[in-house]
Parts: C-alpha cells; structure tokens; sequence
C-alpha cells in the first residue's frame, strides 16, 4: 500500500513536471519567436532606412546633373547671344565705315571740284598778269636807258633778295642738322661713357624728438639752452606746435648740418646744458672738417685728379652740403668733370684740364656768401690764388660765358648745361617757373605778325601761330630766328628751348 502511494506520488510528480516542462518549453519558444519577429522589424527598417537614404543619394545626384546640364546649356546660349552680338556689332561697324569711306570720297570729289575751279581763277589771274607785264613793258620801252636799267636793278635785287633768304635758310637747316647730329653724337658717346645713378638730394633741416617735452629742455631756463646752440652754431632754431619736430634755419648748409649733428646728440644724452652744449658742437665742428676733408679727396678720387691744393679739397667738401635748385653740388661737379673729360677726349683735346676745371667748376659757390662777385669770379680768384694753371682758371671763371671762353671752358659749360638739364637733376620753384613761362610767351606775342603763343613741354618748346596773309614761308624762318635770339639775350634756363612757328593757310567755300 505504502508502495502504490509512492509510486502514484512519483507518477503525479512526473504528470506535473511533463506539464511544467511543456508549459515551460512553450514559454521560451514564444519568448524566442517574439525576438526573432523584432529582429525581423529592426533588420527590416534597417533596410528601409538604407534604401530610401540611397534612393534619396540617387535623387540628389540626379537633381545636381540635371543643374550641371542646365547651366551648361545657358552658358552655351549665352556664348552664342554674345557671338551673335558681336557680329552684329562688327556688321554695323563695317556700315559706319563704308558710309565714312562714302563720305570721303564725296568730300574728294568736292575738293577736286575747288581745285579745278581755283585752278580757272588762277589761269584768269595769270592772263591778266601777263596783260600787266604787257602794259609794264610797253611803259618801261618809254622810259630811258638809265631809268629803265634802274628799274631793271631794283627789281632783281627783290628778287635776289628773296632767292638768298631762301638759300640761306636751307644752308642754315643743313648745317644745323649736321651740327646737331654730330653733336648729338659727341654727348651720348660722353652719356654712355658717364652714367650716373645720383638724384636730387635735400638737405635735412629737422630733428625728429622721442617726445614733445623735450622742446623745454632745449629751450631751458629762461631761454639760456637755445640761445647757447644759436650762438655756437650760427643756426635759427623754431620750436613750433609742430609735435616732435624742430627746425633748423640758416643759409650755410655746413652750419645747418652741425648744428644738426649736435642736436641729435644732445637730444640722444638727454643732459641739454650750456657746458654741455659747448662740448657737443665743438665735437660735431671737428667731425664735420673730417667729414668735408673725406669728401673733398673722394671726389678728387673718382675723378682720378690728384696734386690739388688742400683748401681747393675742402672747398670741394664743403659743396657736398650744398644744392643747386635740388641738385647735389658735389654729386653735379664730379658728373661734370667726368662728361668733360669725354667730351675732350672725342674731339681730340686733352682730358686733363677739361676733367680738372670741371671738378673745380663750381668751387665758388662753397665760398662765403659774404665775398662779393659771382661764384665763377670768386672761384677762378680763389684757384689762381692756390696755384692753379690759367687754362683751369679759365674754365672756372668762362663756364658761364661771363669772360672769353677757351675750348675746355666751352666743354665745361656744355658739360654743366647736360648735367643741369637731364630729367629729374634739378628742381624749380613753382613761381619762377611761371613767370619764365609768362616772358617767353610775351617775347614770342612781341613780334609783329604773331597771331598766338603756346610755352609747351614745361618751358622746353614754344609754339608760334602767326598770320598767314602777313608772313610767308621765308619770312617765317626770319622770324622763328629772331625769336630763339630774343630768348638767348632775355632769358636764363637749363637746357634748350625749341621755337617751332606755324604758318597755317585755310580756304572756305560753300557750295550753294
């Protein structure tokens, strides 16, 4: 019994476990059919997601040919407007100019009309010039041998007269062109054989300040700093509103650069006292004579001149501070020396004195403005004072024309008028300029018959327009001679001025 109640227990147990498993077994396959059908969903928005984001690329890409394609097709329709445009263009440009041709060729035509009937008039003219010459000699058969011979006389002389001005205007252009080319030929052989690189140089007349107090400092305690530096110096110092700056004023370069020297000094120390200020300039006045002295022998070095006097090279130092309208005086001197020297050589003269007096020529101007005369007098005394040879001194004092001039003199003159006039050498006050402009036009309107004048080219050529019924060709020639001669005697320039006269003849007619 015992047993029978076991073993149904066991079977209870084993209905209950196969129905737990069953139940359990069922369970876990939903649970895993239930994954699976998720992984099913999630695998296939994956796929969706994916399609539509590479059916979208596909979209895009198309999107973005279709627009490549499109702009390129309006740039093509563009081209071809503008193509068309063009041509268009050009065809009713070719119209413009076969209607301009059309209207020439009648304008041609009009004119050779005129001249055939001008060419009637002048033939009428000519007959009743004969009949005149007819009447003149059937008059001058009534007159005696002696009248009619000097009747004879007086008119070949107007005639040869006329003949002559004509010949000699002739001869005049041909020797002026020869004239002309060979010494165009001389001066750029001297050119290409000098070249220089100098420019316009300006003295410095300021001094920059750190800061603005210090204009008190220069000034000091009641004016006892600036007063000390003017009195070494010789120098004008103006202390303005102008912030940072002060300006130095004298007439002598040299003096202006030593005050300057001693200046920047004094403002770099910073200790700006009247003993101090003694020390200062008196070192700035030895270092400027070393600075004129090393200037005076590398001039005399390049130019390869040696045996000068020692005041002639501190001269010649000295004009390295000095300027002539903008023009580096010792820079100008050392060019003129050296085209000199070419210029002799090419004509077959001595180099030496020609390159010497040109280095010397301007000596002058770094003497005291306190001697009386003009630099080349000043100049040519000076160089005769210190040993210098008589053709040299020549050179000093003629390279102006102001005393009889030797060959080298005239070289020298030739030489500083190449240097003072090249583009760019030297600068002119706006002022002077326009009143050189004024007198040469008022010289060119001072000759009868001139009708207008025209100062072109910066001074360098002046236009004359004269009346045509009142001078002729010969008388033009005359006349644009007498001008340049009136500008030679009445102005001083740099250069040359070219006197180009017009003579212009108009006719008009209308056709009714």
């Amino acid at each position: 019994m015992v047993t029978f109640a076991w073993i149904a227990l066991a079977v209870v147990c084993l209905v209950v476990g196969v129905v737990g498993g069953y139940y359990f077994l069922s369970l876990v396959g939903i649970r895993r059919l239930d994954d699976a059908r998720e992984e099913y969903h999630r695998y296939r928005s994956e796929k969706k997601d994916a399609a539509e984001k590479e059916a979208g690329a596909i979209v895009a890409s198309a999107k973005q040919e279709i627009k490549a394609l499109r702009e390129s097709a309006e740039k093509e329709l563009n081209r071809r407007k503008q193509e068309l445009e063009r041509r268009e263009r050009n065809f009713y440009r070719m119209e413009e100019k076969l209607t301009h041709r059309m209207d020439k060729l009648d304008n041609k035509l009009n004119e050779a009309e005129k001249a055939r009937q001008r060419a009637v008039e002048l033939e009428q003219k000519l007959e009743g010039k004969h009949a005149a010459i007819d009447e003149e000699l059937a008059r001058v058969a009534q007159l005696t041998r002696d009248e009619a011979r000097e009747t004879l006389l007086k008119r070949v002389e107007e005639e040869m007269a006329y003949e002559l001005d004509k010949r000699r205007r002739e001869l005049d252009q041909q020797a002026e062109r020869d004239a002309a080319q060979e010494a165009r030929n001389l001066v750029v052989k001297a050119i290409h054989r000098c070249t220089v690189d100098h420019y316009s140089d300006a003295i410095i007349t300021t001094v920059e300040l750190k800061k603005d107090d210090m204009k008190g400092r220069i000034i000091g305690r009641e004016g006892r700093n600036i007063r000390t530096i003017e009195q070494l110096t010789g120098v004008d110092i103006i202390i303005d509103d102008t912030p940072n700056v002060v300006v130095l004023s004298s007439f002598d370069p040299v003096r202006r650069e030593v005050a300057r020297l001693a200046m920047e000094r004094l403002v770099a120390d910073g200790r700006i006292h009247p003993t101090k200020i003694e020390e200062v300039v008196a070192k700035a006045s030895e270092e400027m004579e070393d600075v004129v002295w090393e200037a005076g022998q590398e001039a005399a070095f390049r130019t390869g001149i040696t045996g000068l006097h020692p005041e002639l090279i501190k001269l010649l130092g000295r004009l390295k501070f000095r300027t002539s309208f903008g023009q580096n005086a010792l820079k100008h001197s050392i060019e003129v020396s050296n085209l000199a020297s070419v210029m002799a050589a090419e004509l077959g003269l001595d180099p030496k004195n020609a390159k010497r007096g040109g280095l010397l020529h301007d000596i002058g101007k770094a003497m005291d403005a306190e001697l009386e005369g003009t630099h080349p007098q000043i100049g040519m005394e000076f160089a005769k004072k210190h040993g210098e040879n008589p053709v040299v001194c020549n050179v000093i004092g003629g390279h102006h024309g102001d005393i009889e001039q030797t060959v080298e003199a005239v070289i020298v003159q030739v030489a500083d008028a190449v240097s003072a006039s090249r583009p760019g050498a030297r600068g002119e006050a706006m002022t002077s300029y326009l009143q050189r402009l004024e007198k040469l036009e008022d010289i060119g309107r001072s000759f009868s018959g001139v009708e207008k004048c025209y100062a072109i080219q910066a001074g360098r050529e002046l236009r004359v327009l004269v009346k045509p019924e009142m001078v002729d060709d010969v008388v033009a020639y005359s006349l644009c001679r007498k001008i340049a001669k009136r500008i030679e005697e009445e102005l001083e320039y740099p250069g040359m001025i070219r006197v180009t006269l017009i003579r212009e003849l108009r006719e008009t007619e209308f056709a009714k």
